[in-house]
């Protein structure tokens, strides 16, 4: 079944004073369940398309895999599972080895408890707690940082259309473009770059060696010289998700968060904000932007 990722509605457009009914095209927001063997793991409001990389990008950025190799299967809900009728929007995923939930479910776990008294130094030891400081030389010229953002924008055919969506791209430090995703959320479109990225090596290993093993090693999942790019404010959880992936400069369109911010200074990473044109604010690592 083909992947709807807008849908057309009927809208009143008033424009100069003028009332007119005409026909719109609008992205699809729908909840997509995740399910870890027999377990539901979460759902998240994404718009269809590449789901497996968004699935398997989640995966790895709350810890539950390490590498590609760590899915065994993944695969949409059928006919023989017994009680779902919405096929498209669930997946689920066989690890080749058993989750330790307690002790991996950190993000997850980490923000069911906002109501109590969760603070953002409390926020940031639990991101650092599993993600070390990104270590290594990737430097990037300004002026290819800067043409980084267009060059996101220009990938951008359903925002286009829609003006709905956002992005994140994935770009080495020449300023070469990996992967653009479209997606409602910026954290569902970074965790659909991880995903891809995962699979592809770009973040220092392909998960699955050349013999096809299984890379376990934390070291092997760093990714000297990418950047990553988002569209909108850099907020916590999307520094978080570079962090994780080792990704060792984030740059957004528009602001930064102060916890963001905070996990960038604590995880030795670049953090850019408001890059447009030839302008940018730099909140943390300045020493890998040249130029």
């Amino acid at each position: 079944m083909p992947v709807q990722s807008t849908s057309i509605r009927q809208v009143r457009r008033h424009r100069n004073g003028e009332a007119v009914d005409v026909d719109d095209e609008l992205v699809v927001e729908e909840p997509l369940e995740i399910r870890v063997g027999d377990q539901r793991f979460t759902v998240t409001m994404r718009t269809p398309g590449h789901d497996f990389d968004l699935v398997r990008g989640l995966l790895f950025t709350e810890g539950l895999i390490r590498s590609a190799g760590d899915v065994g299967q993944m695969r949409y809900c059928d006919a023989g599972d017994a009680g779902d009728t919405d096929y498209d929007n669930i997946v689920v995923v066989r690890l080749t080895a058993e989750v330790d939930w307690a002790g991996r479910q950190w993000q997850r776990t980490l923000m069911s408890g906002t109501s109590c008294g969760l603070c953002g130094k409390a926020a940031l030891e639990a991101v650092m707690s599993v993600a070390p400081r990104i270590e290594g030389e990737a430097v990037v010229e300004r002026s290819t940082l800067s043409a980084m953002a267009e060059s996101m924008r220009s990938r951008q055919p359903v925002f286009d259309r829609t003006g709905g969506l956002h992005a994140a791209g994935l770009f080495d430090v020449d300023g070469n473009c990996l992967v653009v995703y479209e997606d409602i959320g910026r954290h569902n479109a970074t965790d659909k770059v991880i995903g891809r990225a995962l699979v592809e090596g770009w973040l220092g290993a392909s998960g699955v060696d050349g013999t096809g093993v299984a890379c376990s090693s934390r070291a092997m999942s760093m990714a000297p010289g990418k950047v990553l790019l988002v569209s909108g404010r850099a907020s916590f959880e999307i520094t978080q998700k570079a962090l994780v992936a080792g990704i060792p400069i984030v740059a957004s369109v528009s602001a930064a968060s102060t916890l963001a911010v905070d996990v960038a200074v604590a995880g030795n990473m670049t953090l850019v904000g408001f890059l447009r044109g030839a302008g940018m604010t730099v909140y943390a690592g300045g020493e890998r932007i040249r130029g």
